[in-house]
């Protein structure tokens, strides 16, 4: 299996902050000791802190030679600036605007360097939303997928009609937040986030049956970069039918598929967070290979 464990002294880390429409994201970015051969951002999913692609940063830096921004979005993990209840953040503010103001702050840090973007889940449904992304000359995605809560496997769509139930929506509008921490969801979120997650996860077309009413037209002309599409096997909330529904997003895209079998890397399980974790660090090469 892959080590995980990098030569430290090979890579060095910085704190920034990135001002997002009104709002201030805290960033990290990992630098190789030499010149980086492109600069890639991380997009993350929803709810999985910036802290959790650390290790996969310092791998992609100290063992690939990029430049590697990874950042939370507003209200969340790091750049949190009030309780999580006062949040206004909407689904649409980190992806629209946090997303965006995070790919240009890497595009002015290195304006001669080929950038890359890496979304995972929610960060790769709004690479059309974003001006910068006319000069990204290459993508990844992994488990970013037009997921409806029909596409769930049985043993995982309980799950999911559960997190959507009106108990569970009448909770997060009596606290005024999702208290993802309590029904063991990893991290509390904003009601505006959570409100968009669930009525786009129950509506065809997920979030561009919005688009036209609170959501402009996207151009998917700004998407030309080289993208790699990584479904996982095992991934219940993303199954590898919803992320090739997700190809209709890049039309002008140069497309690859890649599916990750836990078995072909000696693995009993992935799913749809932890291919980032550091135990799964065997997957890395292919991500970004």
């Amino acid at each position: 299996m892959l080590d995980a464990t990098v030569r430290l002294q090979d890579v060095d880390g910085e704190d920034l902050d990135i001002r997002s429409d009104g709002a201030t994201l805290r960033g990290r970015l990992f630098r190789p000791k030499g010149a980086p051969r492109a600069a890639l951002v991380v997009h993350g999913a929803t709810g999985v802190p910036a802290g959790f692609y650390r290790a996969f940063a310092e791998w992609a830096a100290a063992e690939r030679d990029l430049a590697v921004l990874t950042y939370d979005y507003r209200d969340f993990g790091a750049s949190a600036r009030r309780p999580v209840r006062k949040s206004k953040a909407t689904m649409a503010d980190w992806g629209r605007y946090d997303q965006a103001a995070a790919l240009s702050t890497l595009a002015r840090m290195f304006p001669d360097t080929p950038r890359w973007v890496l979304g995972h889940s929610l960060g790769g449904l709004w690479l059309g939303w974003h001006d910068a992304m006319t000069r990204v000359e290459r993508v990844v995605t992994i488990g970013t997928g037009m997921v409806h809560v029909t596409d769930h496997p049985l043993r995982y769509r309980w799950k999911a009609r559960l997190v959507w139930s009106p108990m569970v929506r009448g909770t997060a509008g009596l606290l005024g937040y999702l208290p993802g921490r309590m029904m063991g969801l990893g991290a509390d979120l904003p009601r505006g986030v959570y409100e968009e997650w669930r009525r786009w996860c129950l509506t065809r077309g997920l979030h561009l049956s919005e688009v036209g009413r609170s959501l402009p037209l996207p151009d998917p002309s700004r998407v030309k970069a080289r993208l790699r599409m990584i479904a996982v096997a095992d991934d219940d909330m993303v199954p590898p039918a919803a992320v090739w529904r997700a190809r209709a997003l890049y039309p002008e895209a140069m497309k690859e598929q890649l599916v990750l079998r836990p078995a072909d890397f000696g693995l009993k399980h992935i799913g749809h967070i932890a291919a980032f974790h550091r135990r799964n660090a065997v997957l890395w090469p292919a991500i970004l290979d």
